[in-house]
């Protein structure tokens, strides 16, 4: 197994440095799709039998079903309000050469750079197929703040 701290690889293997810069893009994917309000760049993230837990507890099964929701909430989270979205990979963990569990920190920023709200804790598993990574069980976990 590899893992990865806050961008630092704990590997010598280039195979696996190639595969956590393919797992970082998705995450970056993610972050892009976001704040652009691009429901169907995110939804093309997802395997077709993913399932999906949003931050408040809904548990989304299914492509159609996460995005029936995207579709419903992300158009309009952005657009004019001059605020964005950061997304973190904080932690890689290979459990297969084609299954990696990725600790995401995400963070919503206001037009001046500020956080707003509280940050976000995701958990993405992600499952290589075709060449490709795939958001396959995922998590989004709120951290309240103190």
């Amino acid at each position: 197994m590899t893992t990865v701290n806050a961008g630092t690889t704990h590997t010598t293997d280039t195979a696996d440095a190639a595969e956590i810069e393919a797992v970082e893009q998705v995450v970056a994917t993610v972050q892009h799709a976001q704040v652009n309000e691009l429901t169907e760049e995110f939804i093309g993230l997802f395997r077709e039998d993913a399932i999906w837990t949003t931050g408040h507890g809904k548990r989304l099964t299914g492509r159609e079903e996460i995005a029936e929701f995207t579709r419903e909430v992300l158009p309009g989270t952005f657009a004019g309000t001059g605020n964005t979205a950061s997304y973190e990979v904080v932690h890689v963990l290979f459990i297969r050469p084609d299954v990696a569990a990725v600790k995401v920190r995400q963070r919503y920023l206001g037009p001046d750079g500020e956080q707003i709200g509280d940050e976000g804790s995701p958990l993405y598993v992600m499952a290589k197929e075709d060449g490709r990574w795939l958001l396959t069980a995922c998590q989004n976990t709120v951290v309240l703040s103190s």
